[in-house]
């Protein structure tokens, strides 16, 4: 479980990590390094779980552990670079957009596996596997087994990347269903007051 923290303050992470959480993630390079540099005290992974911009790639590189949101080859291309000195391979998730829109985010499923072999071939890199956020209105099992099935295509070619990122406050249950390994969970945990960072 990961737990996201976008827009709550650093002192609701401390919480959270006295309750046993280590995973913590993000959707803004500037929220996230801020409080990465706050906490550095305590024993957190970062997660990095918003769409990329190849300029923060560098930025990102230093904090986090895991990207979940590599979607196109420049943004592999600049995270490949800006990791080149790590002592330990950033993890990446290719993400997919399950409709066909990249717009929001995602490659499409036929550019996985070029997307996969680039990230495999950045000895800075370690592809985890694959994300995916449901689209609007969509429904959700079809759109996480739709995503299962990607995965296990996406293992046939690299066995090692078993992992699927995948599932919100809303809707982890399902994806859990269809073999997410990482769900992303805010709500749940922090609920829907309202955020005092920034």
């Amino acid at each position: 479980m990961i737990a996201v923290t976008k827009t709550y303050p650093a002192a609701d992470v401390v919480t959270l990590h006295e309750l046993g959480v280590v995973d913590v993630g993000e959707n803004r390079d500037q929220e996230a390094k801020a409080k990465a540099a706050e906490l550095s005290d305590l024993a957190l992974r970062w997660h990095f779980v918003g769409r990329v911009q190849t300029n923060k790639a560098s930025s990102i590189s230093r904090y986090a552990s895991v990207v979940h949101s590599l979607d196109r080859l420049d943004a592999v291309t600049a995270f490949a670079k800006a990791t080149t000195d790590r002592s330990d391979p950033l993890e990446t998730f290719v993400q997919v957009s399950l409709d066909g829109d990249t717009s929001r985010g995602g490659a499409l499923a036929g550019d996985v596996p070029g997307l996969a072999d680039a990230v495999v071939a950045a000895p800075g890199l370690r592809l985890r596997g694959v994300m995916a956020i449901p689209p609007l209105d969509a429904d959700v099992e079809a759109s996480f087994e739709r995503l299962a099935q990607i995965s296990a295509d996406l293992r046939a070619q690299h066995p090692s990347a078993d992992a699927i990122s995948c599932g919100m406050s809303s809707d982890l249950d399902v994806a859990v269903k269809f073999g997410a390994t990482h769900v992303r969970v805010g709500t749940a945990l922090l609920g829907r007051r309202r955020p005092t960072f920034g």
